[in-house]
């Protein structure tokens, strides 16, 4: 052979250029391609109806675990074999002296033993006995080694809720206000709760709703502040509110409110209504009421909500304001959505945002609070076989997942007054506005929970929008975060991992109150108070507890400080816009509330 016929060695070859989806796609299920696939969904439908929508698989689970763990750990069963000793014998030393402090108290939140009447024998040692129950089941389903935190947590919650249905404070025979009550009527309360409970059984039934009481119509003493619906699609109205000052804000405010609710919790009566402080302090507002789905829209995608949500709301704000860099507010899942939107104009390069406002809303679901203990893959598969049937999530089931988490007081403390005492519900804007809940879509409501609630991809770099991943990182636009320090859907430890996550101009507030109260927070209101902080773009993280230990308390309301914020990226003052844009499609459809508010 030649030394031309010998073979030359060949360069190694260039690595090959693999695209790898954003997003890894679900396995499939061979199983959902056999006919009887629809046979099970509509069984497993049916007992999710029954269950309302809680997968007993997952609490199952969740009791073996625990149950597991303690039967292999003698030293853990001693301890809790002497910690139950010890409460017995406080309740005991109580016993024998009536007179001594109690040795256990309710939790802050519960108000099942606030009547004088639990203070005096023997309610006192009911009630004493009651809470040392549960001061040992709270013991018992603490984390242990071995056992997965989400199966204690559960573990602990099916406690509460088991020793919530026994309370002494449900029964009639011992609950010392009860027994007063019905002495003083010679028991007329008892038959007026039969008829409370005989009303709520049939609407229960037939699904039917009460109407609003006198003074609380939508439109007249609730969401009334002045507007016009200048755009809709099938998706959402969007209000522009008129203008209430000579000049206003050069740069308007679009509000994206969650869809799990209407949106007049931020423009509930003219007191603490956040629409019209907002106008009366030189904003334009604009705002989106999202429709109420039917099993028609059960299509509706997560991405809907962004493109002819969001995006749509958007556009018609530029066009009745052009060339006005726009301050967005998202409220609770509203604020998510905001969010995605948000990164995704900045991956873009679209600048047509001034600010965004961020109001009890998450980001980062890792700790998402209680109602992770409803999102597994078992328990998302199970609602997802109740909304295939139905085509969407009904408003009681969604109900009966938060009233869950503060059982004792919004089922068994109302069940008491309404039941037993025969008290009527006492009418209030907040309370009319939680029972004019919304559906669900099936789509989207599956999307938002794997996607976010269960794989957090939002924060994991894995959320795609358009095929293409976002970041939060690359929001420039400044940021305000609102947090509440007794908020239960979006706790505010989650709500401040927003800081986590961005790097740009950021400013923090965490204020007294719930997830709706928190919010609502309006000047003049008695007893609020918040802390407030600013992290310049680019600066450390610091984390939760530690900024906690340095924040001092602020009396008053945060709308003050917030209005303050805007006002300083407002872009000065301007003659006040038309409302809508007739010229560019966009002329007032009909006046404020709308229609889709107004929705059954």
């Amino acid at each position: 052979m030649t030394r031309s016929q010998k073979q030359k060695p060949r360069a190694a070859p260039a690595p090959a250029v693999v695209q790898l989806p954003a997003v890894v796609p679900p396995l499939r299920d061979p199983s959902q391609d056999h006919p009887h696939h629809a046979f099970d969904r509509a069984a497993r439908g049916a007992l999710a109806r029954l269950s309302g929508g809680v997968s007993p698989h997952a609490f199952l689970e969740a009791w073996s675990d625990w149950a597991q763990h303690l039967a292999r750990s003698p030293g853990r069963q001693m301890e809790l074999a002497e910690h139950a000793q010890r409460n017995l014998l406080k309740v005991m030393a109580l016993a024998a002296d009536l007179d001594s402090p109690p040795p256990f108290a309710p939790k802050f939140y519960d108000k099942r033993f606030t009547h004088p009447g639990w203070q005096a024998f023997p309610f006192r040692l009911w009630q004493q006995g009651f809470l040392s129950v549960q001061d040992w089941w709270d013991h018992a389903t603490e984390p242990t080694r071995g056992l997965r935190p989400e199966d204690a947590h559960r573990t602990r919650f099916l406690a509460r809720q088991t020793l919530d249905v026994l309370s002494p404070s449900n029964s009639p025979l011992l609950n010392p206000e009860i027994i007063e009550e019905t002495v003083r009527t010679a028991g007329h309360n008892l038959a007026e709760g039969a008829a409370h409970f005989a009303h709520d059984a049939v609407k229960t039934l037939t699904g039917q709703r009460d109407p609003a009481p006198e003074g609380y119509r939508i439109g007249e003493e609730l969401a009334c502040t002045p507007g016009q619906v200048i755009f809709r699609n099938d998706l959402m109205e969007l209000i522009q509110y008129a203008p209430q000052t000579p000049q206003v804000q050069a740069r308007p405010i679009l509000i994206v409110p969650a869809w799990i609710m209407k949106y007049y919790i931020l423009d509930l009566s003219p007191a603490n209504s956040m629409v019209r402080y907002l106008v009366d302090e030189g904003f334009t507002v604009f705002m989106i009421s999202w429709t109420n789905p039917t099993a028609a829209q059960r299509d509706l995608s997560l991405e809907d909500y962004r493109k002819r949500g969001v995006m749509a709301a958007l556009d018609a704000v530029s066009a009745t304001i052009p060339d006005a860099p726009v301050h967005t507010v998202g409220y609770c899942l509203g604020g998510t959505i905001l969010a995605i939107a948000a990164a995704t104009m900045a991956r873009d390069g679209d600048d047509r945002l001034a600010s965004v406002t961020l109001m009890a809303a998450q980001v980062d679901f890792a700790e998402a609070g209680e109602l992770l203990l409803f999102l597994d893959e078992s328990q998302i598969a199970f609602l997802e076989d109740l909304m295939w049937e139905q085509g969407y999530l009904d408003r009681p089931q969604m109900a009966r997942a938060f009233a869950t988490i503060r059982a004792e007081d919004l089922i068994w403390t109302r069940a008491v007054q309404r039941y037993f005492l025969g008290r009527e519900d006492v009418p209030t804007d907040i309370g009319v506005w939680l029972s004019d809940t919304t559906r669900m879509p099936a789509l989207m409501h599956s999307q938002y929970l794997r996607s976010l609630f269960l794989e957090n991809r939002l924060t994991a770099g894995r959320f795609a929008v358009e095929a293409r991943v976002i970041a939060l990182k690359d929001l420039s636009v400044p940021l305000f975060v609102v947090a509440t320090e007794t908020d239960h859907i979006a706790p505010w430890r989650s709500v401040y991992k927003t800081q986590l996550f961005t790097d740009c101009d950021l400013t923090f507030v965490l204020t007294k109150g719930g997830h709706n109260t928190g919010i609502l927070s309006e000047p003049g209101h008695a007893g609020r108070q918040y802390r407030l902080s600013h992290r310049p773009a680019g600066a450390l993280y610091l984390g939760p507890d530690a900024w906690l230990a340095r924040s001092v308390p602020k009396a008053g309301s945060w709308w003050p400080e917030w209005s303050d914020w805007l006002t300083t990226r407002g872009g000065g003052l301007a003659e006040p816009p038309d409302m809508g844009a007739p010229g560019r499609g966009l002329p007032p459809l009909s006046a404020a509330p709308g229609t889709y508010v107004l929705q059954d």
